[in-house]
């Protein structure tokens, strides 16, 4: 969020000097919308595999209208892309939370549709992974002097210095 209140700020001091106070009313709706879809959570979703396809937010992809299906790494997790066939070539985009999970999944799905190791990316997909790749990722860098708590320990009289290493803080997925 800090990122983005930067980037909003600095846009946000362009726009003033350049005298067009009309163009921050936008900028402040986009930052407000970034901040919205920011804090709220996502819904919580079943997913199923069964014999007529996979049911997924109560829609069923069944196996005669699926082309093939494919993994992308994504700020840490693995998630799989069901691509329907022409004329629509629609996606659903599943998020997979361990590597046991997706060797499962291939195993189960590769019975039924195509799998494919490097997806053939259009246009689109080429540009979203280069806008992707700019955006920072969620995992702050922490300094090799912050990567423990050190803390004093009494013992027969002296004091010692101990150090125990930081619990990280990051939320685990969901399984499936």
């Amino acid at each position: 969020m800090r990122f983005y209140v930067t980037v909003t700020l600095l846009l946000g001091l362009i726009v003033w000097f350049f005298g067009d106070k009309v163009l921050l009313i936008p900028i402040g709706t986009v930052l407000f919308l970034f901040y919205v879809l920011t804090i709220t959570p996502p819904p919580e979703v079943e997913n199923k595999i069964t014999t007529f396809g996979i049911e997924t937010a109560g829609v069923t992809l069944r196996w005669e209208s699926l082309s093939h299906f494919y993994f992308t790494k994504r700020f840490g997790f693995y998630i799989l892309t069901l691509v329907g066939h022409a004329p629509f070539f629609y996606h659903a985009y599943v998020v997979v939370p361990q590597e046991d999970v997706k060797k499962n999944l291939i195993l189960i799905l590769s019975q039924h549709v195509v799998y494919q190791e490097k997806p053939n990316l259009s246009l689109t997909d080429k540009m979203v992974n280069w806008f992707m790749k700019l955006l920072p990722d969620d995992d702050e860098e922490v300094e090799p002097s912050l990567m423990h708590k050190e803390h004093y320990k009494e013992k027969g009289g002296k004091s010692m210095k101990v150090s125990r290493p930081v619990s990280s803080s990051k939320p685990q997925p969901a399984s499936l």
